[in-house]
């Protein structure tokens, strides 16, 4: 913990005050509760469901499509905190499947339901095929489930929204902004929580996790220069998501406070700090070629080549941002938690607008990538997403 916080510019963590302060309410509440967690092997999701398992839920089923990463989860919760009296158990099964369904018609019985599943990466709206993935995930995916959680009786659903859903510029963004229009239908229905929160320092598949992957496979660090981004540790992303499940209100967002503890630092800012913690001098590199090259010799001679560049892609923010300047925010509730205050407003036509159009894409198996954008901006007129034709997959 004291390793990455440090790489991230940190000495503290964020909630400490705020989890000592309801730990004892936080114990009574799991212990006597019974939880369901969606894509719970995933970064995140492994995260929060370390936090309810460390104190002792009366039942905490875990479902995640990635096998191996719930056979990693039981590992790592068995290492750490052994065993529990409550009913404990993983099912690798896909959220859309029919599979998944039927499980939830066998059971479904639960107090809380926590959605941690998501298509999280600007790269995924390349194509138009993953693009249309990513909506049946972020948005379709936790509809379906929300209303399962409504049949079965559930008390609270939670699901993670994004920082990149305030005033969004990518299609990730966007569809995590059309997914809470969404929430906002069903919490007519059910209690409904979530958080916006800032990059998972090393979660998977992130470029600070990419840097594990290169130094062992001696291949050289290549990071964006202008890009700054505010950074949780893992722990702080199931502290978060856990306060907003058991303590948010209906239609509550929570986010983490920017203050001293929480600010914008560049990923080569943590690439140096990273490679000088592993033992390292950072060597700065003019191209790719001349990194690749000398990613062969110059780790045994204790540095590290490096190249950093200006982004150029489609769908990065200059900048992050947890709330808009037309959002309700009750700042006092907690020491280091905000909150976004919600009414449940939606434009129904909207919705089944985007549901109806989705639908006839889907029947047709044809659609582009244009359409979709198109309908996109229909549901967000004032989306700021601009192509720019470039893309992370085209570039180290």
């Amino acid at each position: 913990m004291k390793n990455i916080l440090s790489l991230i510019g940190r000495e503290k963590e964020l909630f400490t005050q705020d989890i000592t302060k309801h730990e004892a309410e936080l114990q009574r509440i799991v212990s006597e509760s019974r939880f369901l967690v969606l894509g719970g092997a995933g970064s995140i999701g492994q995260a929060v469901t370390k936090e309810i398992f460390k104190r002792n839920p009366a039942k905490l089923h875990v479902v995640d499509i990635s096998e191996n990463n719930m056979v990693e989860l039981v590992r790592d919760i068995r290492s750490s905190f052994g065993y529990i009296d409550g009913d404990f158990q993983t099912f690798a099964l896909d959220i859309g499947s029919t599979e998944y369904d039927a499980f939830i018609k066998a059971d479904g019985q639960y107090d809380y339901v926590l959605n941690l599943s998501a298509l999280k990466h600007v790269r995924s709206e390349k194509d138009p095929f993953t693009l249309m993935r990513m909506i049946d995930v972020n948005v379709f995916n936790t509809d379906k489930t929300i209303q399962q959680s409504i049949d079965a009786g559930v008390k609270k659903y939670f699901c993670v929204s994004t920082d990149k859903a305030a005033n969004p510029v990518n299609m990730m963004g966007a569809s995590k902004r059309i997914m809470e229009m969404f929430l906002m239908r069903r919490s007519k229905e059910i209690d409904i929580s979530t958080a916006r929160f800032a990059n998972v320092a090393f979660s998977d598949g992130s470029l600070l996790h990419g840097f594990n992957q290169r130094i062992e496979k001696q291949q050289p660090i290549v990071a964006p220069s202008d890009i700054k981004r505010y950074f949780v540790v893992p722990q702080e992303s199931g502290e978060l998501c856990l306060m907003s499940c058991i303590f948010g209100d209906n239609r509550d967002i929570f986010f983490p406070k920017l203050s001293e503890s929480l600010h914008l630092i560049t990923f080569a800012d943590i690439a140096v700090k990273y490679l000088e913690q592993r033992g390292y001098e950072p060597h700065l590199c003019d191209n790719e070629q001349e990194a690749r090259e000398l990613a062969k010799t110059l780790p045994a001679q204790g540095k590290w080549p490096c190249l950093f560049t200006k982004s150029d892609t489609t769908g990065e923010k200059d900048f992050e941002e947890f709330f808009t300047d037309k959002e309700e925010l009750n700042m006092t509730r907690f020491e280091n938690l905000g909150i976004i205050k919600n009414e449940p407003e939606y434009d129904q036509e909207l919705l089944s607008l985007f549901e109806t159009q989705i639908a006839n894409m889907k029947t047709e198996q044809a659609w582009s990538k244009e359409q979709i954008v198109e309908l996109f901006f229909t549901m967000i007129p004032d989306f700021g997403h601009k192509e720019t034709g470039k893309y992370l997959d085209s570039k180290m």
